[in-house]
């Protein structure tokens, strides 16, 4: 077991793309924690959704061992995390289980919001922090600029800030050193109880659930009984391991030790991220303070396109779950999807990789709805309810009004894009609060209603400001707004997954985008379909998708023009009839798509 005085357990917190995972890497290889045979690119990105779309989706943490300057082997339980704000969840979780963080800084791009966001994390957590720039070999590096944007902006010193190049291996040492000299070691007892953090688990087809741990206080070893406070199950583990970022069996983990437990673990549930583990027998009586629940703030009906998949669908959800606790799910039914889940997500980006890693790693074929906000509806008779599917709307003549939700955003921009951005917000109902600058750049704050932020928001940001923008958010409570319930129908027949809660001022705007969306990726039948936005009973916009025509009088050789109209009247007649009678099949590419509606 590892002396305490020679751990530290740290993370890396930065924006998204300042190069979190590159410096893991560099650690990784410079303590020879794989040979440079087995290294590959961003190593600890192991999903491969993570390696194509170049972003840390999942925490993932690596013990090192590292020999000092003054001769000391230390043990290093490094965590990389996330950058984007849909993914903070994640952060807070591994900011809870170190005493000490990276802060890494590009040295070209400065202080983004996403950086910021994290960093108060860390200072909530009271975790002591080393400023890191990175980047440094580029030729548009300051690091002077950025050092006194540090000081300007968060308020930490950044005068013995490390220059390094994680790409090139610039700086690693003194990296490494900073970490052993600069953070502190973490604190626990060996003789008291046994008090460990649960800081994230998996499932794992040979193994079970895996259970990743932080050991605060006393021991964990094999065959040892051990209790899971929350859920109030026993289980006795099989085997204690840590990730070098192989994974190695070690006889037992130690106060301080941050590493993994299987004990044939069955129940999904049992595992709650944030949970105490204790010793059945000499178990302690006060849990640790865990994690916040993750606030869900965008819902979103999930629904197999085969019905026979429902019961996939739910295994699945529930081993995803298990995964990443900061989505919910619960069963929903529609008239026109048939049963599936109403799952809760952090943001758009996260509602879009739970739905490709259901996709891909459980096989399943998938409907999304429109996804919606937490609505507040106050009702006539003085109650209140929330509402998360726009299609459970109630009579719009027994609500008195309709609250939702407002978010405090934060926008770090170029001068030469200010104009655009502060147009977009503006055109999204934001109220702005404050416009500083650091350095070149505008820092502006603005109030924004989440539900103009969720649909497309962050893609019109980064394009209006050609990517330079960056983004971050917190909710900040509820206001009265003038919502209306919007439906979409097609062939006079209403579409629950399209339905939306909208601005009255702008519901016109949206609906006939809507529509001519629809027209351009419903395919066209063989008679007429309306296809119309509605309030009501009141339609706002409206396209009509022409018929597909058969040649009827293709096998009509000369003869009386009389011939050709018979045949061409008859056809009529069928298709009105059709039209009755006639449903019309929406692909599920035309869902995704209408949802996906840029609102220019």
């Amino acid at each position: 077991m590892a002396d305490l005085a020679n751990i530290r357990n740290f993370s890396i917190v930065a924006h998204i793309d300042h190069g979190k995972s590159t410096l893991a890497d560099r650690l990784i290889q410079f303590t020879g924690g794989l040979s440079s045979r087995e290294m590959k690119e961003q190593v600890l990105d192991s999903m491969d959704i993570e390696r194509e779309r170049g972003i840390t989706i999942k925490a993932q943490t690596v013990r090192l061992e590292y020999r000092a300057k003054n001769n000391e082997t230390y043990i290093l339980n490094l965590m990389d995390t996330p950058g984007h704000v849909d993914f903070a969840y994640e952060v807070s979780r591994c900011l809870a289980a170190c005493e000490g963080a990276l802060l890494v800084v590009d040295a070209s791009q400065g202080v983004e919001a996403q950086t910021l966001a994290n960093v108060y994390q860390a200072i909530d957590a009271n975790l002591e922090i080393v400023p890191v720039l990175n980047k440094i070999d580029l030729p548009a590096a300051e690091p002077d600029r950025v050092r006194q944007q540090i000081e300007d902006v968060i308020g930490i010193d950044a005068s013995d800030a490390i220059p390094i190049s994680a790409k090139t291996g610039i700086g690693i040492a003194d990296v490494l050193e900073a970490v052993v000299t600069r953070l502190p070691p973490p604190k626990g007892e060996a003789q008291a109880p046994l008090k460990a953090l649960l800081v994230d688990s998996w499932y794992d087809a040979y193994l079970g659930v895996v259970v990743l741990v932080r050991v605060v206080d006393g021991e964990l070893r094999k065959g040892q009984k051990i209790r899971m406070m929350a859920a109030d199950a026993v289980y006795q583990v099989e085997r204690v391991g840590v990730f070098t970022p192989k994974q190695v069996i070690v006889e037992q983990l130690g106060p301080g030790e941050v590493g993994f437990i299987t004990a044939a673990i069955k129940e999904v549930a049992d595992t709650q991220v944030g949970d105490t583990i204790t010793d059945e027998r000499k178990g302690t009586d006060t849990p640790l303070p865990g994690f916040h629940a993750a606030q869900q703030v965008v819902f979103c009906g999930l629904f197999p396109v085969d019905a026979a998949q429902f019961e996939d669908l739910r295994n699945a959800l529930a081993r995803l779950h298990l995964n990443d606790a900061s989505f919910t799910y619960e069963m929903e039914t529609s008239a026109a999807l048939g049963f599936g889940f109403r799952c809760g997500f952090l943001g758009l980006l996260h509602l879009e990789i739970v739905q490709e890693r259901l996709e891909r790693e459980f096989n399943l074929e998938l409907i999304a709805t429109a996804p919606s906000v937490i609505y507040r509806l106050h009702m006539t008779d003085g109650t209140m309810r929330e509402l998360h599917n726009p299609a459970d709307m109630p009579d719009p003549v027994r609500i008195a009004f309709i609250e939702e939700p407002w978010i405090t955003a934060t926008i770090f921009v170029p001068d030469d894009y200010l104009g655009a951005v502060l147009k977009l917000c503006q055109d999204r109902r934001g109220r702005q609060i404050e416009l500083t600058y650091a350095g070149s750049r505008a820092m502006v704050r603005y109030a924004l209603p989440l539900n103009e932020v969720v649909f497309d928001f962050y893609d019109r940001l980064k394009s209006v400001s050609r990517g330079y923008a960056s983004f971050d958010y917190h909710i900040e409570g509820y206001e009265e707004g003038d919502l209306v319930k919007m439906s979409i129908l097609v062939n006079e027949e209403p579409v629950d997954a399209l339905s939306m809660i909208v601005n009255r001022s702008r519901a016109e705007m949206r609906g006939r985008g809507m529509v001519e969306k629809l027209k351009e990726l419903i395919p066209r039948h063989l008679f007429k379909i309306p296809i119309q936005a509605a309030i009501g009973s009141k339609v706002i916009a409206r396209e009509t998708l022409s018929a597909l025509r058969k040649d009827v009088t293709a096998k009509c050789y000369g003869g009386d023009i009389t011939r050709k109209r018979k045949l061409l009247d008859k056809q009529k007649e069928g298709k009105k009839k059709m039209r009755q009678f006639g449903k019309v099949d929406i692909p599920q590419e035309a869902f995704i798509a209408a949802l996906k509606m840029d609102q220019d």
